[in-house]
């Protein structure tokens, strides 16, 4: 079984050249995914790591299999990943149908929607993009832990945090 180290590694080479939509070395999403996943163990911080992999190289599912990679870590890259002619809300709604696969996309969510990042975007993406984050958490939020969601956001996005309260005051 492949250590987080070696985990890392891979995706920092699969990743190698890409940039994100801000325009810094795509390696640095996947890491501060995968830093708010750290609470819930190796596993889930490999998938962080590796949770844009199949979607974004050439890397296969069967092929991180045969690289080593746990199953369960496989499982919940898959359940992230885009599939062609398959709208966002629909991915969302799938997506949690998996706890794992719930927690790496709310890990996701969270660092896309950082005020640091969002403020380096064009006025009209960043209303776009707040607007699919936000409706995107509707869903991610209500299919998991109160404090499993406190405990990514703390580290990836703290400026969620009073979203998260003000949801968990209304019952949303």
């Amino acid at each position: 079984m492949k250590t987080v180290n070696e985990v890392d590694f891979m995706a920092d080479c699969a990743h190698a050249r890409q940039i994100d939509k801000i325009g810094v070395p795509y390696i640095e999403h996947v890491r501060a995914v995968a830093a708010g996943l750290a609470p819930f163990g190796d596993e889930l911080v490999m998938a962080g790591l590796l949770h844009d992999i199949i979607e974004d190289t050439d890397w296969t599912a069967e092929q991180l299999r045969d690289a080593g990679i746990p199953d369960r870590v496989v499982s919940a890259v898959e359940a992230v990943t885009n599939q062609k002619g398959t709208p966002y809300e629909e991915k969302i709604r799938r997506i949690t149908s998996s706890r794992d696969a719930t927690l790496v996309k709310i890990a996701d969510n969270a660092h896309n929607s950082h005020p640091d990042r969002a403020a380096q975007l064009p006025e009209e993406k960043r209303a776009r993009l707040a607007a699919k984050y936000r409706a995107a958490r509707d869903v991610l939020w209500a299919a998991a832990d109160h404090r499993d969601i406190e405990a990514i956001v703390r580290i990836v996005n703290p400026s969620l945090l009073d979203e998260l309260r003000e949801r968990q005051a209304t019952g949303e």
